[in-house]
């Protein structure tokens, strides 16, 4: 072989329809549609045999206690069993069939971060819903059912022995579930790129949030005004996030990708192009290749824009396995 060519990357792509039967109701802008579109633009470009297809496996009760509290998945499973239209907050909407789905799509992440941290795969990336970085360990917020990201990070951390973990959050809505859940864990850096908590859901992540205790410093915010545009943002990753995450040096990298603010989305006020996912996107894998031995893992969050949805997760996927330049 060419010393010159990369060797071929093996990919891991979660992407089921069973996520589509989560029903949060016609006018929801988290709706099954996010998931059937994407299905439909990864087929027409040929994406289906270039992955290692992952399929989803229900999280059990130990994976999820490990993060939620028992009282809370109680509720949550009594709720959807009962047709209750949502759960803690009228934007958590759910249907009789959500705690299954919302189960399939953590244990699907953690299978995921299970087949990367044990070799078998090199990255992977999961285009799940129900979104998971608002769930708090005792209630439901925006959107979000069950905490993926944190579970799949619980358990590199508790089953595959991982020290530095990193989690690269940028969704426009800053992840206060996850912050919560490792801000007192020097372990686990987490590095959130939102809109102001001023004018934006979920009114946290201010700069002023570092971590607590022993995870004093761990915590990295950095908020944007309304309006911020590509050079801004990418420079501030630049600036602040990039220093932080190489003294860190991560051993295994996670990313909460959402993509919520672009211009065209309709829930926030940020003005991101393509452009700016896709580089930051390249310099993420890039910190992963460089100080994790590739190990990387994708969570999709947010993105309500269905063209914005599609095209950023075709980039990520591509550059996963080499197509683009990083």
């Amino acid at each position: 072989m060419d010393m010159k060519t990369p060797p071929k990357q093996r990919v891991g792509l979660l992407l089921d329809p069973v996520f589509e039967r989560h029903d949060t109701g016609p006018s929801h802008p988290e709706r099954a549609e996010r998931l059937a579109y994407l299905r439909k633009k990864l087929a027409e470009q040929g994406f289906d045999s270039r992955f290692v297809k992952i399929g989803p496996v229900a999280a059990d009760r130990k994976s999820l206690l490990s993060v939620h509290s028992g009282a809370y998945l109680y509720r949550l499973e009594l709720a959807c069993r009962a047709g209750d239209n949502y759960i803690d907050t009228p934007d958590s909407a759910i249907c009789d069939e959500s705690f299954k789905v919302a189960a399939l799509a953590a244990g699907g992440v953690i299978k995921a971060a299970d087949l990367v941290a044990g070799g078998e795969l090199d990255s992977a990336f999961c285009a799940v819903r129900p979104p998971g970085h608002h769930a708090e360990r005792d209630f439901s917020m925006g959107f979000c059912l069950l905490n993926n990201m944190a579970l799949a990070a619980m358990r590199l951390k508790t089953e595959h022995g991982f020290k530095r973990i990193a989690i690269i959050d940028w969704d426009v809505h800053h992840g206060n579930g996850t912050q919560h859940a490792f801000e007192q864990d020097s372990g686990v850096l987490y590095v959130s790129l939102h809109q102001s908590p001023e004018t934006l859901f979920p009114g946290s992540g201010y700069c002023t949030e570092r971590g607590r205790g022993a995870g004093l410093g761990t915590t990295l915010n950095i908020p944007f005004p309304p309006g911020t545009q590509d050079e801004e943002y990418l420079a501030q990753f630049d600036r602040q996030a990039l220093p932080v995450i190489e003294n860190f040096a991560p051993e295994f990298i996670l990313v909460s990708a959402g993509y919520d603010g672009h211009a065209g989305d309709p829930l926030a006020s940020m003005s991101l192009s393509l452009g700016a996912y896709e580089t930051i996107t390249a310099s993420t894998i890039a910190l992963a290749r460089r100080f994790s031995g590739g190990r990387l893992v994708g969570v999709l969050e947010g993105g309500y824009n269905l063209d914005v949805l599609a095209g950023s997760v075709s980039y990520f996927l591509k550059t996963l396995l080499g197509d683009e330049t990083t």
